[in-house]
């Protein structure tokens, strides 16, 4: 029981901690992630996230390839350059 207590009170306390926005600085424009966004659509953290929820380190393949782009195409998100990158 004490497990489960801790465990959830771990994923409660990590949730709140996340800025519900985060902007991205970038050459191409800054790119405005609305993570409380996000999470409200996909209901489920580990669709992003791998254990533990934690903040993700976004680059150009994690953002184009490995995470970001990948499920935009997937769940109808925005592909464009100019649809994320904005000046």
């Amino acid at each position: 029981i004490v497990t489960l207590m801790a465990l959830a009170f771990i994923t409660t306390a990590t949730a709140d901690i996340a800025a519900d926005v985060v902007t991205y600085e970038n050459s191409k424009g800054a790119v405005t992630f609305n993570h409380k966004g996000h999470a409200d659509n996909l209901g489920d953290c580990a669709k992003c996230h791998e254990g533990t929820p934690a903040k993700i380190t976004v680059d150009k393949n994690g953002a184009h390839k490995d995470l970001c782009k990948t499920c935009h195409k997937t769940m109808g998100g925005p592909t464009k350059c100019n649809d994320c990158h904005k000046k």
